[in-house]
């Protein structure tokens, strides 16, 4: 599987937990993400950015607003346990 198909799934992965999950969300979750989490959330952040198609651009959308998307790559990755 190429690399911008894997990244369109994630995001709609997490996509479809974030309502939910992001109500739940503490403030300091943010503080205690794992590099999984973290790496997870930029990859979420980079697949709902607004130009998917131009790497850099999603690359710097997921560099400042990965800490959105923690709560949501939590959600994911607790569901395939």
């Amino acid at each position: 599987m190429n690399t911008s198909r894997r990244t369109l799934l994630t995001g709609l992965a997490g996509l479809a937990v974030a309502p939910s999950a992001v109500a739940a969300a503490p403030t300091s979750a943010i503080g205690d993400a794992t590099v999984a989490e973290e790496r997870f959330a930029r990859m979420i952040a980079a697949a709902h950015a607004s130009d998917v198609a131009c790497a850099r651009q999603a690359e710097r959308y997921a560099d400042a607003h990965w800490p959105d998307y923690v709560v949501a790559a939590r959600a994911v990755l607790d569901a395939r346990v």
